[in-house]
Order: structure tokens, then C-alpha cells, then sequence
């Protein structure tokens, strides 16, 4: 089985990129695979300064659930161009032991246009560390608009393309790491 752990980067009560998230995350378990969302907005973690963080455990939690994971679905706001300090923080929080190898995939939120801004730079930053991001990624834009009540895309090309993103992910995971498919 498929073991993917999500992450969004966004401290927000009524988070959109929480929605895509969750929306990703019940597609990836319809799909078969196990799925922790590990939500940074209950979790302590401090910011990065590269030392021990014994005091912290939940760093060592962040670290642990990634570690044992095959995949990971990072969902971002854009900020200001780029990638959540939120979610860069989580990401600095860990190192080639838990990140190496992992198959990515990434959702961007944004409150003006669509732009592959955030995308990019996950990719950058996933490819330092030696993981693998699949082609696909998606970019919510104007987001305020783009959820229903219920949490779900308005868009039905939208919702299709975020749908084709996780069975992407789910089918390179069990490629690229083909071990976790015979536990």
C-alpha cells in the first residue's frame, strides 16, 4: 500500500489550501493509498536554525511520519511569489534522511491568478533534497472563489485536473518506490 503524508502550508483557520488538500488526500484514499495529513496549524515547531530540536517533538513527529512515507502532497498559499515560510520552515525541519526518494506532488492556492510561482520553487526545493515531483501539478487561483461550501471545486476542469494529480502520484509512487505496494 501507498503511504503518503500531506502537508499544507497555511497557518488560516479557513485554510483554502487545507480544501485542496483535503480534496487530494480522499482521492489518494480512494485510490487505495494511506493518507496522514499532518496539519501544521496544531503542531509546535520551531523555526529552523539547522541544531537539536529535542526540546521540539513535534519535529520529531513531522520527521518520523515523512521518513516512513512514500509520497507527500505539499499544498501551498503563494505568498508574495513563492512557497509558504510556514511550509518552507516545515520542509527546512528535515533532511535528505526523510525527504530522499519520496515522489511529490504539489498544489499551489492563490488569491489573484493562476502562475506556477510556488510550483516552481517546491520543485526546486524537492529536487535539493533528492525527491521525485511528478510532471502534473495544479494551481488554484482566485481561491476565494474557487470552493464551494462544502469544501469542494467549483470547476469541474479544475476538480479534474487535481483528480489526475493524485492518480499520478499514487501510480509514479508505486513505480518509483515500488516496495511500498507489496507490504
Amino acid at each position: 500500500m501507498v503511504k503518503l503524508v500531506g502537508i499544507a502550508g497555511s497557518l488560516r483557520t479557513e485554510s483554502y489550501s487545507h480544501q485542496a488538500l483535503a480534496i487530494a488526500a480522499s482521492k489518494a484514499q480512494d485510490l487505495g493509498a494511506e493518507v496522514t495529513v499532518l496539519d501544521l496549524r496544531q503542531m509546535t515547531l520551531p523555526f529552523c536554525h539547522g541544531g537539536d530540536y529535542a526540546d521540539h517533538p513535534d519535529v520529531a513527529v513531522l520527521q518520523q511520519a515523512v521518513k516512513a512515507a512514500d509520497g507527500l502532497i505539499l499544498a501551498t498559499p503563494e505568498y508574495h511569489g513563492s512557497v509558504s515560510g510556514v511550509l518552507k520552515n516545515a520542509l527546512d525541519l528535515m533532511s535528505f534522511e526523510q525527504l530522499d526518494g519520496k515522489v511529490v506532488g504539489t498544489i499551489s492556492v492563490l488569491g489573484g491568478q493562476a502562475n506556477s510561482n510556488a510550483l516552481n520553487d517546491l520543485r526546486k526545493i524537492a529536487r535539493w533534497v533528492h525527491a521525485w515531483v511528478i510532471p502534473e501539478q495544479v494551481a488554484i487561483g482566485q481561491a476565494w472563489q474557487a470552493f464551494d461550501e462544502q469544501g469542494k471545486l467549483v470547476d469541474a476542469k479544475l476538480a479534474e485536473r487535481l483528480d489526475k494529480l493524485v492518480e499520478s502520484l499514487v501510480t509514479h509512487t508505486q513505480k518509483l518506490r515500488p516496495s511500498s505496494v507489496d507490504e
